[in-house]
C-alpha cells in the first residue's frame, strides 16, 4: 500500500486555509490600487520668446524647480495615470537683452489603457513665459488626445495648439 504525502489531516488543514487565502486575494484584487508621488526636480531649459527683444526674439535661460506629481490607479483590467508637471521659482534671463522673466503654467496627462482594448491618451499643456516688460510674454497652449481602438488603430486628435505673444 502506497502512503500519500498528504495525509487526511493534512488536507483537511491546508484545503480550508487555501480556499480562504484565494478568497481574501480575489478581494483584494477587485478592489482600486492607488498611489501618488510627488517629486520636486531641479530644472532648467532655453526657450525661444519670438516676441522678446523689440520683436527679434531671443532665447531665455531658464531654470528653478518643476514638481512633478503622478497620481496611478489600477481598477479591474483598466490602468489609469495623471501626470501633473508645474514649474516652481522658475525664472530666466534673455541671453541678448538680460531682461528678466518668470516661467509658469501646468502641464497634464491623462493616460487610461486597458490589458484588452481601448486606450486614450490626454495632453495639456499650458505654458507662460512672462516678461518684466511689455509684449515681450510667450503663451503656449495645446491639447492633444491619442485614441487607439480594440483593433489598434491609433488616432491623434489636435485639438488646439497656439502659441501667442502679447
Amino acid at each position: 500500500m502506497k502512503r500519500s504525502l498528504f495525509t487526511r489531516k493534512t488536507l483537511n488543514f491546508l484545503l480550508p486555509v487555501m480556499v480562504l487565502t484565494l478568497t481574501l486575494a480575489g478581494v483584494a484584487f477587485s478592489q482600486a490600487l492607488s498611489i501618488t508621488t510627488n517629486e520636486f526636480v531641479p530644472f532648467a531649459q532655453a526657450v525661444l520668446v519670438p516676441c522678446a527683444n523689440d520683436g527679434a526674439g531671443e532665447i531665455v535661460l531658464i531654470e528653478g524647480t518643476l514638481h512633478v506629481q503622478n497620481h496611478l490607479t489600477i481598477n479591474k483590467n483598466r490602468l489609469s495615470l495623471k501626470t501633473h508637471f508645474q514649474p516652481q521659482g522658475v525664472v530666466g534671463t534673455g541671453t541678448i537683452t538680460g531682461d528678466k522673466y518668470q516661467a509658469t503654467g501646468v502641464t497634464q496627462e491623462q493616460d487610461s489603457t486597458g490589458i484588452i482594448g481601448a486606450s486614450e491618451f490626454t495632453f495639456v499643456n499650458n505654458f507662460r513665459i512672462i516678461g518684466s516688460g511689455p509684449d515681450n510674454n510667450l503663451q503656449v497652449h495645446q491639447l492633444i488626445e491619442i485614441t487607439i481602438d480594440a483593433n489598434n488603430i491609433i488616432r491623434t486628435n489636435v485639438i488646439n495648439s497656439t502659441i501667442d505673444c502679447n
